[in-house]
């Protein structure tokens, strides 16, 4: 999960678009807004669960990158224990 110690990490990320990879079946993309010890909130966000369709996380992701974010809510809160890992969309490679 991602570790609490490294804020400054997050923070230096608010306002770009990112994915969280979550340790369950969603992929969520948005803008991050703010970063607490607890949760991250990301804006304009699309939620998506990888249940809810047969395209593999990676091409998931690859699509939004190439399409931009289909936004599914305005503003999420998401709890860090539940990410596996962050990234910019910027850093999606190809």
């Amino acid at each position: 999960m991602l570790s609490k110690s490294h804020p400054d990490y997050f923070c230096e990320q608010i306002g770009s678009i990112v994915v969280l990879d979550a340790a369950r079946r969603f992929v969520i993309l948005g803008t991050l807004v703010s970063v607490d010890s607890q949760y991250l909130t990301l804006e304009n966000a699309d939620v998506h669960d990888l249940c809810d369709t047969q395209t593999t996380r990676d091409l998931y992701v690859l699509e939004s990158h190439n399409h931009g974010v289909r936004a599914n809510r305005q503003r999420v809160v998401v709890r860090r224990e539940e990410i596996v890992s962050m990234s910019l969309l910027t850093d999606v490679i190809e």
